[in-house]
């Protein structure tokens, strides 16, 4: 989303300016967050109903003294500007820009039963030994993975599990029977 970056690329700017940029990112998490886990925080953002001042009042209650004064101004203004519905894809892009400022690399595992600590060091260190920079390992568990896991990075897919091995082998056979 265009206006929900260029507002993020505003915030990014101002909080190193500032030299906030850890706790901005921290206060922009948090409200990604508070915006996926309640979904009547987004609908009372995407109310067309509620007025700008309720809002503000809202906004400045639920976050005063819980994220920096730097972010609560910065959601005010996105508030003032009736851009307030954009605030979780603000935050999502703020983390985005953060990453890429910092040069981190998401890495997406999923297993069937999750991943042991060694585990987990391994795929982190063989990613960034592939990557120039820093890995964030996300684990996700997904029963219907047999064995083996999944590597996500970006739009590279690393595909580890039985199931796959299997299809690969089926296909192979089933070439080997046509020809």
């Amino acid at each position: 989303m265009i206006v929900a970056n260029r507002y993020a690329k505003s915030l990014m700017d101002l909080a190193v300016e500032s030299k906030q940029l850890e706790v901005v990112r921290a206060d922009m998490q948090s409200i990604e967050q508070v915006c996926k886990e309640n979904r009547e925080f987004e609908l009372f953002l995407n109310s067309p109903v509620i007025k700008t001042d309720k809002k503000l009042v809202v906004m400045n209650e639920i976050f005063k003294g819980k994220i920096s004064d730097l972010t609560l101004s910065f959601l005010n203004l996105i508030t003032s500007k009736h851009r307030e519905s954009l605030v979780g894809h603000i935050a999502a892009a703020f983390d985005d820009q953060y990453k890429t400022n910092k040069n981190i690399f998401t890495a997406v595992v999923t297993s069937a039963k999750g991943l042991d600590a060694a585990t987990k060091q391994k795929v982190k260190d063989l990613v960034k030994s592939q990557m120039n920079g820093e890995v964030e390992l996300i684990e996700k568990i997904d029963a219907n993975t047999i064995g083996g896991f999944i590597l996500r990075i970006g739009d590279k897919q690393l595909d580890k599990t039985v199931a796959r091995q299997l299809s690969n082998l089926k296909k192979e056979l089933l070439n080997k029977e046509l020809n």
